[in-house]
Parts: C-alpha cells; sequence; structure tokens
C-alpha cells in the first residue's frame, strides 16, 4: 500500500488493519512511538480513513464563549485564568451581562453560546439554573453549550443535590449540550499532579455518562504535554472510546495542546514544555484511528495551534476546525497568542486551500451546510 516509504513490518500490518476496524491500544501505543516513513504513513492512512469516515467537508460553526468570572477556589497547576476575588483584575459578571452578551453575539449570527466560568465560591447549581433560564427566556432558539463536568460536579455539591439531579434540572432550564473539558488527562496519579482539587477518573465518567444517559451530549478533550507519558495518552483514548461505545454521547474529540507558557507547573519546573509538532499530528492521526466509527468527527483548536498547523492538523485524520468563538480567555491567559476570535472566511480560506469543503454546521454535527 506504501510503496517506496519502506515501513516496518509491524506498521504496516497496523494501519491496513486500521481500514477495518479500530485499532488496539497496544497497537495504538507501538504508533506514538513512531517516526521517518513510519510517521509518513501514519498520517496518510488517517487522512484517508477521515475521508472514508467524514468524507472531505471540514466543518466549523459560528459561536461565542462567555467565560462568566475568572474567580476560582481551584488549585489546578496548568491554569493561568485563575483569580482570587481581591485581584484588581478579576471579575464576575452579572446574568443581565451575560444575557446582553448572548443577545449581541445572536445578532451577528452565532448559533452557539458556550458559557464557563471559574468555581466561584458563592456559584452553585441554581446560579447556572438562573444564567440558563434568563439567557433561554431572551433567545428561546439558541443553543446553551455550558458547564464542564467539574462545574457540574461542583455546583451540585455546593447545592447539596445529585449530579443526576443537578443535570435534569439544568437540562429543564435550557441546556443543551456541555463541553467535555475538565478531563485533562483520566489518570488519576496524573491528577494528583496537575489538578488535585478536581473531580478523578471516575467522577468524571459517572458526570459525563449521567449527562448523556439524560440526552445531554457532550464533546470530549484531552489536555495533553505536560507531566503525563505516551502510555497515559493512550489509556485516554481508550476511557474515551468505552464511555462512547456505552452512550455514543460524544459529539467530537478535541485534543487541546497544554499551553505552559504562563502555567505554574511549568514555571515550577514540573511540567514538559507542551508538545512538539509530530506528537500533536500523532495524537490526531492515532484518535482517528482508535475511535474510527464510534465517533467521526476529531477537532484542530486553531486558537491553540495557529491556523498554520491547524491545517496540518487537518491533514492528519481531522475534520473539524471548532468556531469563530469570542471571549475566549482561558487560553489566552495560559499563553495562547494566535487569537481568540475569527471571522468565517478566515477558516473558509484555510480549508479550501487544501482541496476541502468548508461546511457550517451545529453543535450536534445534525445539520451541516457546505459553504
Amino acid at each position: 500500500m506504501f510503496g517506496k516509504l519502506k515501513i516496518k513490518p509491524r506498521t504496516e500490518q497496523i494501519l491496513e488493519e486500521a481500514f477495518k476496524g479500530p485499532i488496539s491500544s497496544e497497537d495504538a501505543l507501538y504508533l506514538m512511538n513512531t517516526d521517518g516513513n513510519d510517521l509518513n504513513a501514519l498520517l496518510i492512512t488517517a487522512d484517508l480513513l477521515r475521508k472514508e469516515l467524514a468524507g472531505d467537508e471540514v466543518t466549523f460553526i459560528k459561536n461565542w464563549n462567555i467565560n462568566f468570572t475568572n474567580i476560582c477556589s481551584g488549585n489546578c497547576g496548568f491554569c493561568a485564568f485563575k483569580k482570587d476575588s481581591k485581584d484588581s483584575d478579576s471579575y464576575f459578571l452579572e446574568i443581565s451581562e451575560m444575557v446582553k452578551r448572548a443577545k449581541i453575539a445572536a445578532d451577528n449570527g452565532a448559533v452557539e453560546i458556550c458559557i464557563q466560568g471559574g468555581l466561584h465560591p458563592n456559584v452553585d447549581a441554581y446560579f447556572y439554573e438562573k444564567i440558563l433560564m434568563q439567557v433561554k427566556e431572551e433567545l428561546p432558539e439558541i443553543h446553551i453549550h455550558a458547564f464542564s463536568p467539574m462545574e457540574i460536579y461542583y455546583g451540585s455539591k455546593k447545592a447539596g443535590l445529585s449530579v443526576e439531579e443537578t443535570l435534569k434540572m439544568l437540562k429543564e432550564a435550557g441546556l443543551d449540550t456541555m463541553p467535555g473539558t475538565a478531563a485533562e488527562i483520566l489518570n488519576d496519579q496524573v491528577r494528583e499532579v496537575i489538578c488535585p482539587g478536581k473531580l478523578s477518573t471516575s467522577q468524571w465518567i459517572n458526570v459525563v455518562e449521567t449527562a448523556h444517559n439524560l440526552g445531554v451530549r457532550t464533546t470530549c478533550t484531552m489536555m495533553y504535554g505536560h507531566v503525563e507519558t505516551l502510555k497515559h495518552r493512550i489509556e485516554h483514548l481508550e476511557i474515551l472510546r468505552n464511555i462512547q461505545k456505552r452512550t455514543k454521547g460524544f459529539t467530537e474529540f478535541v485534543p487541546l495542546t497544554f499551553m505552559h507558557t504562563n502555567a505554574p507547573i511549568y514555571k515550577e519546573g514540573i511540567s514538559m514544555p507542551g508538545t512538539t509538532g509530530s506528537h500533536d499530528l500523532k495524537l490526531y492521526a492515532i484518535s482517528r484511528l482508535m475511535f474510527h466509527e464510534y465517533l467521526k468527527n476529531i477537532q484542530v483548536s486553531w486558537v491553540k495551534l495557529g491556523f498554520k498547523f491547524a491545517q496540518i492538523g487537518l491533514m492528519a485524520g481531522a475534520n473539524d476546525m471548532g468556531g469563530t468563538l469570542g471571549e475566549e480567555n482561558i487560553s489566552r491567559s495560559a499563553g495562547a497568542s494566535y487569537g481568540v476570535r475569527t471571522e468565517i472566511d478566515n477558516l473558509k480560506a484555510t480549508i479550501e486551500d487544501l482541496g476541502r469543503i468548508p461546511a457550517l454546521r451545529d453543535t450536534t454535527y445534525d445539520h451541516i451546510r457546505p459553504l
């Protein structure tokens, strides 16, 4: 199949079998260590499989982010977004201000509003309910994509509710889908180093599966390039794949390369300085081969990678470019330097330059319209 590439026999066998079905964790870990011609063959295979499973359309959504507070009681070592309430640059938006921003975004064509914030000491699940109800009252047709699994867990505890009770209440109030963030690396030893106060692996799985079982779909993510090993990355993908087999509730997978510049764990010499380009591409490609037909949408983050490298990610198995965004303060605080908002024309030009088809989508990929 690969002609003059002259790749290793095991690599060739794994990649040929990849067209028949998802590869194993063992084979995925082997591919994580490829280089040279074997790496080229991996990327080619992932791109061909992407074409087979997702076609030549590259999707994105017109959306807007609202980070309603940067005041947080958490102690995540990778976060540069958190502020204390006494800090001069801390903020906590009134719900009326969130509604105002959502209306402006909708007037400018946004079909999704993503709402997230820090773990504010005075916030609980009932506060989330108020946000949803007031936004939906003004914008009944807008899709609200809100509250990470950590926010749900935290808000439920503060309100004295179970996770299930919280999610039922929020769905009734207007929650449509959730971001599958706060996953970082789903390994408790890693989490003890990078986010010791955060929910555990089993708790993250419980929140996500409870949401899925209640009809609230989520994305899924991985933040990598800090203290984890290659094996941890594959174990994380296997956990996500098994959840998807059980619930079919994930809409997309979003790999998030660690932004190290302003992160406390990097400044303290604990973490790596992010990842390399080859490891970014391997993760896109291997996730495509592992998820296969279970999860067809893999997103590149232009906020973290920049448009040039995000475009290369589209050649390594990815088929989505996220959204137009706006007010994306979390990545910016961590040191991302590629901006927090873009126009449709920028995404369209990046996609067309590859000979692919730009297409607008909704949050759940149920409605896709080529441009």
